[in-house]
């Protein structure tokens, strides 16, 4: 740290030094560690600069997790550009892997199941949920649908009038 950015930070406050700017716009920073005024030691800081800085556009993945690393202190280093296209690549070489298993897995199954080997699964359709005091007994309707041979106490209700 020089002494003229010293004497800068000391007499205009924090001053924070550009590290690197990601893929997507965002601009990472850190302001080093420096004494006020007082004497006081202050830590150094790590942040990040959004490039749409309203809340209600964040979405998640906006930050790469290299830059996330590094912001929360799990890394002494930013990540290179070299860091980030590599481990770019090497997400999308695991994501075509996983779909050609998922893939051959589905035409394996459908293979099982014309052979008869495996059992196809049974299409239930539940009304509700199991937790649900009703569940598995008939709703009521509004209209009365039994007659006197085979009236179930509480099947009907009367529409209320209001």
């Amino acid at each position: 740290m020089s002494r003229i950015a010293g004497v800068l930070r000391r007499m205009f406050g924090i001053i924070r030094e550009h590290v690197g700017t990601d893929h997507l716009g965002n601009k990472y920073y850190i302001i080093p560690e420096q004494k006020t005024w007082t004497g006081r030691l202050v830590r150094a800081k790590r942040m990040v600069v959004a490039a749409n800085p309203t809340e209600y556009e964040y979405i998640e993945g906006s930050i790469p997790m290299e830059w996330d690393a590094w912001i929360r202190g799990r890394r002494k280093k930013p990540p290179s550009i070299e860091e980030l296209l590599k481990n770019e690549t090497y997400r999308e070489q695991i994501k075509l892997k996983a779909k050609e298993v998922e893939e051959k897995d589905l035409a394996l199954q459908a293979k099982e199941y014309e052979e008869g080997l495996v059992a196809t699964p049974a299409r239930t359709v539940a009304k509700g949920h199991a937790a649900a005091t009703s569940f598995g007994k008939q709703e009521i309707t509004e209209e009365p649908t039994s007659t006197a041979n085979t009236f179930q106490p509480g099947s009907w209700m009367p529409t209320s009038k209001k």
